[in-house]
């Protein structure tokens, strides 16, 4: 049964923040002062409420950031699930690897916090000195993205003290997965499928088949329509937008969507194949652009690859990848040949640009906003 604590965030007497700053200072403070807090361009604050609320920035990687509003207890619920299945108390110690602007390490934080364990947090901190950082403190549990795990993964040897690594915010690849079981080789690896509207929709376990987010999370009731719009009921739902608002994000009888799109095959396994605003039309005929991507990486292993879409006045859109870190000996010319051989003309890219890296937020996900500009100016 999930059950939510309600009220406001809590922070328990044994927690214990290891790289202490101002803003992780704030946070506590704030906390323990039972303030409603708000979170916006790297800075916290608590406030009086009338009833205690969470106002959190979204991402930003495919538009401009929104404000949302959320209530303690839809997080304050999942605290609930987490803390049993990742042996959350005063003997964990959580890493996160973001400033608290990005919902995964704040809510990561604030979910430590509930429980009492130490935080680690390594925001800014160069993937080999996180390493070393995780050694050091025997860190325990990570919340961190998938770009963040494959960045780790190159700079570590092997973690033994890490239990459980909880990824979102994005596509965990086949190279990805193999590479932790490597670098942790005592870890679960749990991968999550959500929004910061939704907070959890679906997890993954042993029994997910490749290409899934995994099952429901518990407490979750998911409706796909015939059109694969996904549409979500649960207690981890915001209530609404402080500031901003977004077309594809709508409610119905209880139901959220934002606007994402996939199918459940007959076990409940859910599978993604698009994003609202990541669909465009080529030569007439649509095409997601996280489908190209996804099908680039698992072409291209172990590779960074941002896929978007510029303007052509004839055939409606062309599809540019963007690929840092690509074998040597492949060069975009045989990287485009490769794409249109698995991909077909329409749905590969029409141009493959190598670069030193691609545009990132400072949460680990791809800038899909600066991408595009960088695509564009690179024609």
């Amino acid at each position: 049964m999930v059950t939510a604590t309600g009220g406001a965030f809590r922070w328990h007497e044994d927690t214990r923040l290891l790289r202490a700053d101002t803003v992780q200072d704030g946070l506590r403070d704030a906390v323990r002062a039972g303030f409603s807090l708000r979170v916006e361009g790297g800075r916290i604050s608590g406030f009086k409420a009338p009833h205690p609320v969470l106002l959190c920035a979204t991402s930003g990687s495919s538009g401009a950031p929104k404000v949302i509003r959320r209530t303690p207890a839809s997080w304050q619920t999942s605290f609930a699930v987490n803390g049993s299945v990742l042996g959350l108390g005063p003997a964990a110690t959580v890493a996160v690897f973001s400033g608290f602007d990005s919902s995964l390490a704040l809510y990561a934080a604030l979910e430590a916090a509930h429980h009492g364990a130490a935080i680690l947090s390594l925001s800014g901190v160069r993937p080999d000195r996180q390493a070393r950082a995780i050694a050091d403190s025997r860190a325990d549990v990570l919340y961190l993205t998938p770009t963040q795990l494959t960045e780790l993964c190159k700079s570590s040897s092997a973690l033994s003290s890490v239990r459980c690594i909880m990824v979102g915010g994005g596509r965990l690849s086949l190279a990805a997965v193999e590479a932790a079981a490597t670098t942790f080789p005592a870890a679960r690896l749990i991968q999550f499928y959500g929004a910061a509207e939704t907070s959890f929709i679906t997890w993954t376990d042993a029994s997910t088949p490749p290409g899934s987010v995994g099952r429901p999370y518990p407490g979750v009731v998911l409706h796909v329509d015939d059109d694969g719009t996904i549409w979500v009921r649960s207690p981890y739902l915001f209530e609404g937008y402080e500031h901003g608002d977004s077309r594809h994000t709508r409610w119905r009888d209880g139901f959220l969507t934002v606007g994402e799109v996939g199918y459940l095959d007959p076990g409940g396994h859910l599978f993604l194949t698009g994003r609202a605003g990541r669909t465009v039309t080529v030569a007439d005929r649509n095409v997601s652009l996280d489908r190209v991507e996804a099908a680039l990486s698992h072409l291209i292993p172990g590779a960074q690859i941002v896929v978007v879409a510029v303007p052509d006045p004839r055939r409606g859109a062309r599809v540019v990848a963007l690929v840092a870190g690509a074998p040597t000996e492949d060069s975009a010319d045989d990287l485009h040949r490769l794409s249109r051989q698995h991909l077909g003309p329409i749905m590969a890219p029409h141009r493959i640009q190598m670069c030193d890296a691609v545009p990132m937020l400072p949460g680990g996900k791809p800038d899909y906003r600066t991408a595009t500009k960088l695509a564009q100016d690179m024609a």
